[in-house]
């Protein structure tokens, strides 16, 4: 991943985003994302995810509660109606955005 503040900054919101989107979808948690954003070439570890959950819970698009899981305590989260709501706004401006920058056609 390229270094350039202004990368840094458009990653940060791409992962707060898939974040936004996995949580919609069911609960996560924080090695699980962690792990799934790996997986698309993000270096992120708990010093970085954790704020953007805290941030995301305080915007209320997250709601967290605690689970015992094998016997260790795990925080899920999960998107709420505002969450989702913030996410298709976002979806539109990807698409739209996406379209533009990428130089694809938008059927008329």
């Amino acid at each position: 991943m390229t270094n350039t503040p202004l990368a840094r900054q458009v990653f940060q919101a791409f992962a707060r985003v898939h974040i936004l989107h996995h949580a919609a979808e069911g609960p996560i948690f924080g090695l699980e994302m962690i792990k799934e954003l790996q997986r698309h070439g993000y270096a992120i570890g708990p010093g970085t995810l954790y704020p953007i959950l805290h941030s995301l819970r305080k915007a209320r698009w997250l709601r967290s509660a605690e689970l015992v899981v094998n016997g260790k305590r795990r925080k899920y989260y999960v998107a709420t109606a505002g969450g989702r709501r913030a996410l298709a706004e976002v979806r539109k401006k990807i698409r739209e955005l996406g379209r533009e920058v990428l130089g694809e056609q938008t059927a008329k």
